[in-house]
């Protein structure tokens, strides 16, 4: 998380009230302290670093604190909340299940669960077969690793290499981050796995003259050079489906190419749909942009509609590969996860907002390209797809990545009544539920471009 240090300390703010904005405090809102205080007690500190708000509601795309304050919420909890905060529908099949004596059954068959796990291939589609559920997106990328690797042993490779993504983040949990590349955040594990390879990640202002095919191959002779034979050494290629921290998608070039590859080498592709499933993008799965077929979708987030859920999607050879008993978890698949997941789908479907968010993505693009103009010294890149964009912001002096300045806009939308996600970094990443209004999702850019042109004025 960043080295900016949100204040505790109350601040006097312009009070607003609109549709959909409430600020009738200071900022943070009296109390926030005292909760914070005792959290910081209490619990890791791992879990800090957030904007100075204690969440006491959240409906749709608003979010509300314990002051009553009320914000326009672009961050979904994280890309959690695709078809907004305490949706009926979920909320309604959490409580019929709830009034069902049935909450948690392990891996003993129940109906509800049978229901969702067709459901789920339906909506997944071919060449999909099979899921594996569990509870959260770290470990559906790690059993996407397992699975990769049986299928490797089962083929006969010399060694179980992964291929990854230089900067891809894949979750916290001993695998996933052998397969992230943040070398600061997996110093503890103590060592590195021989056989987890990255290569870089094509950024747009990284490829000169390069097209993706030709940016991928230069990575690709990087391990050959190695004396990684991608036919015998590497069983799987793992993408996070865009880059997380800037909602940076690849060439489209690059990603074909990697397929190709892959059905040449005998390796599994595989997507980390965490952030990009189930809508967000204005496609089913964000792999769709692509053009692609992958072999493996690890999937989260927004799969539940903010109750844990996470899953690999598969083949049925590659889903099959563990034996009985050989890859389950205490509560995958439960009755109250599966009944919301269900209610999700269904969500999805009846207000066709997979449909929607591709076309209020074009609306979030024209706002943000315009902020850009606006600022041009000051915004870099406007980066994302349909309902998940980042905006990169620079020092107008030297023009590298700012990310202090993007701390400070962070905390000025926070105060006017928008929630954005603080990345730690030059990024602000912006994801509201896929149900917001369009005015409301033109509010919060207004909101945005005032906060820019505010700490533009103050710095």
């Amino acid at each position: 998380m960043a080295s900016h240090k949100f204040s505790l300390s109350p601040k006097s703010v312009p009070m607003v009230h609109t549709k959909y904005r409430s600020i009738q405090t200071e900022i943070p809102a009296p109390g926030t302290a005292e909760i914070f205080s005792r959290l910081e007690k209490f619990e890791s500190r791992s879990m800090q670093g957030q904007l100075p708000i204690v969440w006491d509601k959240a409906n749709n795309f608003s979010v509300s604190d314990i002051a009553g304050n009320c914000w326009i919420d672009f961050t979904s909890t994280i890309f959690v909340a695709n078809v907004g905060h305490s949706n009926r529908r979920v909320s309604d099949a959490i409580s019929r299940q709830l009034a069902h004596p049935l909450y948690s059954c392990y891996a003993y068959a129940n109906p509800v669960r049978a229901d969702y796990i067709e459901r789920l291939i339906e909506f997944a589609g071919k060449p999909f077969e099979k899921a594996f559920l569990l509870s959260a997106g770290t470990e559906a990328t790690e059993a996407t690793m397992k699975l990769m690797r049986m299928n490797g042993q089962k083929k006969g490779k010399r060694r179980r290499g992964i291929i990854c993504i230089e900067n891809n983040w894949h979750g916290r949990t001993l695998g996933a981050q052998m397969m992230s590349s943040n070398l600061a955040q997996r110093d503890w594990i103590g060592y590195q796995d021989a056989d987890v390879h990255h290569i870089p990640f094509p950024y747009p202002w990284r490829l000169d003259s390069l097209n993706g095919e030709e940016f991928l191959h230069q990575g690709i002779n990087e391990l050959a050079a190695k004396g990684i034979d991608l036919a015998q050494d590497v069983c799987g290629f793992m993408l996070e489906t865009f880059q997380g921290w800037g909602a940076v998608f690849y060439p489209k070039d690059f990603v074909r190419a990697i397929e190709k590859v892959c059905r040449e080498n005998s390796i599994l592709l595989a997507f980390d749909e965490m952030q990009a499933g189930f809508g967000r993008t204005g496609k089913a799965f964000g792999y769709m942009h692509y053009e692609v077929t992958p072999d493996l979708i690890a999937c989260g987030k927004g799969m539940g509609g903010g109750v844990p859920l996470s899953g690999v999607i598969g083949c049925s050879e590659v889903m099959d590969l563990p034996d009985v008993g050989n890859m389950s978890s205490t509560h995958s698949a439960n009755p109250m996860a599966c009944a919301a997941g269900l209610a999700v789908l269904d969500e999805l479907r009846s207000r066709g907002l997979i449909t929607e968010a591709e076309r209020k993505g074009k609306l979030f693009r024209s706002a943000l390209e315009s902020i850009q103009k606006r600022f041009p010294e000051r915004v870099s890149w406007i980066l994302g797809n349909g309902m998940i964009y980042a905006i990169l912001f620079k020092d107008p002096e030297t023009g590298k990545p700012d990310a202090e300045f993007t701390s400070q806009v962070t905390e000025c939308c926070m105060q006017k009544g928008l929630l954005v996600v603080h990345t730690g970094r030059e990024s602000i990443k912006l994801g509201p539920p896929l149900t917001i209004t369009d005015d409301a999702l033109m509010e919060g850019l207004s909101v945005l471009d005032e906060a820019i042109a505010e700490v533009v004025e103050n710095d």
